[in-house]
């Protein structure tokens, strides 16, 4: 299915979703806590119920009360041999393949087309130098696990993707003997490792970091059963502030902080250096554009999920916007680097694309055009907001944002946005 877009303007109050990256390790430690854990105001979205039902098929009770869960771990070992499908969720079956490795069970992971492409190598190279016995199709899912960890410290690249070495971080405490993580290579994504070590230690649990990026070590300890609240999701937030930059700056956007660290709050800054007053008062988001960007070059190797929403600000730009440092975004749901290129040069702009990254330049004329997003959600969500600037366009595969935000075309229809041929949304 395709969605019709035509130019718009946004005026109103958008409630920012829930973080993601948080909503699913909180599921995760909670299923590893010894007890009974609550957590709040979790993002519902496929991702997150992919890893819901992956608790329970660990064998994890799992409690549904909007959103709301109650997590009680009721099994020795917690985990048992069993079937996960993580459906489209990077996050889900990377954690879980380390949990499945803990009791020594017999587990098969899998998940949708996708996600068979994305590489797992990394994590089932490092868990077979404990002892794991792996079965990949040539390093992707299906994945097949078999036995039980031994030894007490591990290797492992940190350049494909930081979401292996959570994992890991994940599984430690647990281990009898706990675990020495060694990175090897440049650990890309690097606040999503902080963002994990934060949340471990709100369940309880100290981490060790001997040399940041480099070397942690974690002693065997108990996860605490715990009650966590969610803070909203930057990444989406991103999205939303391209938005009201490009469409008129009518939008409030209502999040909450908490007092979690999240990689993706550079969106502020990077906005910043391209001209635009970013204001936050009362746990509410407004921004103030001027009339053409200041364009800059951007490094998101720490954020490589900013990447859809700082190309399409080059609508806007005066001046050319230079993203690098980003190749790790080839290895997302899609080669965004490439589909964002392929994409955008339909409406006008042009773009050199290079290995790690782009460089994109507003030209004299843009025009309308049938824009694919191949069921990414993130790319979806960007290329609706160009249909919006650009006008006459359509853009395919809206359900790609049940992924992280299913409630988007919906916000946007009810703050201005003329989005149409929505149906089952």
């Amino acid at each position: 299915m395709n969605c019709k877009i035509e130019k718009s303007k946004l005026n109103g109050r958008i409630i920012c979703p829930a973080n993601k990256s948080y909503t699913h390790r909180a599921i995760f430690l909670a299923a590893l806590s010894d007890g009974k854990s609550i957590v709040k105001k979790i993002l519902r979205s496929n991702d997150t119920i992919a890893t819901i039902n992956a608790c329970r098929g660990f064998g994890v009770e799992v409690e549904e009360i909007e959103n709301n869960v109650t997590i009680k771990n009721t099994i020795n070992e917690t985990v048992q041999s069993s079937m996960i499908n993580a459906e489209n969720s990077g996050t889900t079956i990377r954690i879980a393949i380390a949990i499945a490795a803990l009791s020594g069970g017999d587990t098969t992971l899998t998940g949708d087309e996708s996600l068979r492409k994305r590489p797992m190598k990394p994590i089932l190279d490092a868990l077979e130098t404990m002892g794991v016995n792996t079965e990949s199709d040539g390093g992707k899912p299906p994945i097949h696990i078999d036995g039980k960890i031994k030894g007490k410290e591990i290797n492992i690249d940190g350049d494909i993707s930081s979401q292996f070495i959570s994992a890991l971080l994940i599984i430690a405490p647990r281990l009898p003997d706990g675990l020495i993580i060694n990175v090897e290579g440049n650990l890309v994504s690097k606040p999503y490792v902080d963002l994990t070590i934060a949340i471990m230690k709100k369940f309880g649990v100290e981490v060790k970091i001997e040399e940041n990026y480099k070397r942690y070590v974690v002693k065997h300890q108990i996860y605490q059963p715990t009650t966590f609240s969610i803070p909203s999701d930057f990444s989406n937030l991103a999205l939303l502030l391209a938005a009201n930059v490009l469409l008129g700056d009518g939008l409030t956007i209502e999040i909450g902080l908490g007092d979690m660290p999240q990689g993706d709050e550079a969106i502020v800054d990077i906005l910043e250096k391209l001209g635009v007053n970013v204001t936050l008062e009362d746990d509410v988001i407004t921004t103030e554009s001027p009339t053409m960007l200041n364009g800059g070059k951007f490094d998101l190797s720490n954020t490589p999920d900013l990447l859809p929403a700082i190309s399409i600000l080059a609508l806007k730009s005066e001046k050319p916007i230079e993203i690098f440092n980003v190749k790790h975004a080839r290895y997302k749901e899609t080669d965004r680097i490439r589909i964002i290129s392929r994409e955008l040069k339909k409406i006008g702009l042009e773009i050199d694309e290079k290995d790690d990254g782009l460089i994109l330049k507003k030209s004299s004329e843009l025009h309308s055009a049938e824009l694919n997003s191949e069921h990414d959600h993130r790319l979806f969500m960007a290329f609706s907001i160009v249909g919006m600037f650009v006008g006459k366009c359509t853009v395919s595969d809206p359900e790609a944002v049940k992924v992280s935000y299913p409630e988007f075309v919906q916000d946007l229809v009810h703050t201005g946005a003329k989005i149409t041929n929505i149906e089952g949304l």
